[in-house]
């Protein structure tokens, strides 16, 4: 490994010093084959400027602390023309403080392709990243794979696919950051998808397995490379991509900042931060009474969390559920929660499937679980049946139920059916189920139970007004049935509070929950409804 250097800047003597010639011309050809990695031709550095991107070195020095990268490999291949470093830079420096790895691919190097030393950089950053519990953050803007090297990097037991092999084995054990700026195409367009966050540059990230063309000569499909894979069908329609950033620079501070609320590895407690009150504390007045108007949920999260701390993950996919994390006290936690200003917040496959990876990526790092409930439940009808939405929801419920982190369950308004299982209601062993006075908990909800259980009673009433008032004394009856006082009595619910005493509450269990046992059953492993 050797330090990186300012650019420009020769890390080698000049060959005409010292008396051994041989050593001389080694000094030549190193100080060559450093130069060529260590900016872009003036033919390179036009295409980034054009693109609006930075060149790989350049990007890495935003990421690491100034003065900490060390760089690995970066001769690999030296003696061949035109192929610097192999296309990809790895190595490992400080992230404000805090040891990482990254591997970056060079597009300036053949579209940032992968060759057989490609590969065998990618792998020994990977077992590095096993070995020592390192975070690893991926630079990913890549062509694929160089056809003319197949034979040395795909199939072989060190090929293309123990890098997949890796990053499986690396997922929650560390976290994994992917920076898309540009394609990830083909069997590489893995890589993203094993890491925890995907974020991807406007305008210039894509992924796909297999291009445009290859679409149209295959499947006779015309299509344009954003509607194949771009960055914001896959942070809004496929889910795939996490967060849009609109360039190079933005990108790697989203992950940064994504970092300052994980782990280093699965092993080790999250970084803490200073506290501060929230920008807007919670009022007795922030969550409206009638559970038919919709409001944004993020005005609960904003009045728990400490001041501009929330973090939201894939604001851009299911907006029915927000997840993300947020800071309470300088800690950590996560957050999932409906959010009825978007289709009334039920519940979708899209929605369930947004929630599960979020808890699964929470329980892996050890951060505490708050789920604020106000869900009708999950979506009804042919197309979501014919979608899977009972194998979607099953996978939701299966997350929190094996979740061993610190869970809180707060009911804001209402929690019917299956939607209570989902958002981590008393039977899935939360640390305590609280309730704001604005909360309801049934089946479903009263209009829906009475037309469920008395639509031919009610079709036999002819006068309207004799009608109206069959329903309101049955309506009545329902919700005295799931009074929260009677749920409360019953021990279904921990505690009603006001939602200005939320905060405080939830620090307070929190503190508390640190102690809980993580074990949850004894097994190979579970077979989730996926």
């Amino acid at each position: 490994m050797t330090p990186q250097s300012v650019p420009g800047e020769a890390p080698f003597a000049d060959p005409s010093e010292g008396t051994d010639a041989r050593v001389g011309d080694l000094r030549g050809r190193f100080a060559t084959a450093y130069s060529a990695s260590d900016a872009p031709s003036e033919k390179a550095r036009a295409k980034l400027d054009s693109q609006n991107k930075l060149y790989v070195r350049e990007r890495i020095a935003l990421l690491f602390d100034e003065g900490t990268f060390v760089e690995d490999g970066r001769y690999a291949n030296a003696m061949a023309a035109g192929l610097p470093a192999d296309g990809v830079v790895t190595g490992r420096g400080e992230v404000d403080g805090r040891a990482a790895i990254v591997v970056a691919n060079d597009p300036t190097v053949k579209a940032g392709s992968w060759g057989a030393r490609t590969v065998e950089k990618i792998i020994r950053a990977t077992e590095m990243a096993l070995r020592e519990e390192l975070p690893i953050f991926w630079f990913v803007d890549s062509a694929g794979a160089r056809i003319t090297d197949q034979v040395e990097l795909f199939p072989g037991r060190r090929g293309a696919g123990r890098i997949f092999h890796n990053q499986v084995a690396l997922s929650g054990k560390v976290p994994q950051i992917c920076c898309l700026f540009g394609p990830s195409a083909a069997g590489g367009a893995y890589i993203p998808s094993f890491t925890d966050l995907i974020i991807m540059v406007e305008g210039n990230a894509s992924m796909y397995l297999g291009s445009p063309r290859m679409a149209e000569m295959v499947v006779g499909e015309k299509v344009s490379l954003e509607e194949m894979g771009g960055a914001r069908m896959h942070c809004t329609v496929s889910g795939v991509g996490d967060l849009l950033a609109t360039d190079d620079t933005e990108a790697i501070e989203l992950a940064k900042l994504y970092f300052s609320y994980v782990p280093d590895n699965w092993r080790t407690p999250g970084p803490r931060y200073e506290a501060e009150a929230p920008a807007v504390p919670l009022t007795r007045h922030t969550v409206p009474e009638a559970e038919s108007l919709p409001f944004d949920i993020r005005e609960v999260i904003d009045g728990l969390v400490d001041d501009d701390s929330f973090f939201e993950i894939k604001p851009l996919f299911a907006a029915e559920l927000v997840v993300g994390f947020g800071r309470m006290a300088g800690e950590t936690v996560g957050i999932v929660a409906n959010n009825s200003a978007v289709k009334g917040g039920v519940l979708f496959t899209d929605s369930a499937d947004k929630a599960t990876r979020f808890i699964w990526l929470c329980d892996a790092f050890g951060i505490p679980l708050i789920y604020l409930a106000d869900v009708p439940g999950f979506m009804i009808g042919s197309e979501v049946e014919r979608g899977g939405i009972i194998r979607h929801g099953a996978k939701m419920v299966s997350a929190v139920s094996e979740a061993t982190v610190p869970q809180f369950c707060v009911v804001v308004r209402k929690a019917y059916g299956a939607g209570l299982y989902a958002m981590g209601g008393p039977g899935f062993m939360p640390d305590a189920t609280l309730a704001l006075p604005t909360a309801k908990i049934a089946v479903m909800g009263p209009e829906a139970a009475v037309n469920a259980v008395y639509a031919n009673k009610i079709a036999e009433i002819a006068d309207p007004d004799e009608q109206a008032a069959f329903i309101a004394a049955r309506r009545a009856e329902y919700e005295e049935d799931v009074d929260l006082e009677r749920l409360a009595a019953d021990l279904v619910i921990d505690g009603v509070i006001e939602a200005d005493a939320l905060r405080e509450e939830l620090l307070h269990r929190l503190r508390y929950a640190a102690r809980r046992d993580r074990h949850f059953s004894s097994r190979h492993r579970a077979v989730p409804p996926v």
